[in-house]
């Protein structure tokens, strides 16, 4: 029997990150996600470019990419879908998280 991955990648978040990989212009292992404290209500999701991977970190493959999990925020990922959504005054990853207890007003952080 499989593991279940610790997060699920939407059809449109796999485009946006392939999109975004390829533009950077230099060989990437992935995209990391992790938290970082900060915000209204404590935590905040932080994604970026990685150019390696660490010792620890948790690799997900799914649709063409690799979203690489920073050890240190797998507690709070786990059951997490990212998404990417466009609206009119706003796009961005979105992170549906079944961890969260709480989410500013704003939408830029979470608690759990």
């Amino acid at each position: 029997m499989a593991l279940k991955a610790p997060i699920t990648i939407t059809d449109n978040a796999a485009a946006r990150v392939q999109a975004l990989l390829s533009a950077r212009g230099k060989p990437s292992a992935g995209i990391r996600v992790g938290v970082k404290k900060g915000g209204c209500s404590g935590l905040s999701y932080v994604i970026e470019y990685a150019d390696d991977l660490q010792k620890f970190d948790e690799v997900v493959e799914d649709k063409g990419i690799k979203v690489i999990i920073d050890p240190k925020a797998i507690m709070y990922l786990i059951g997490t879908e990212m998404d990417y959504v466009e609206e009119k005054m706003k796009s961005g990853f979105v992170f549906v998280n079944p961890n969260e207890k709480g989410r500013c007003g704003c939408g830029e952080s979470f608690n759990v």
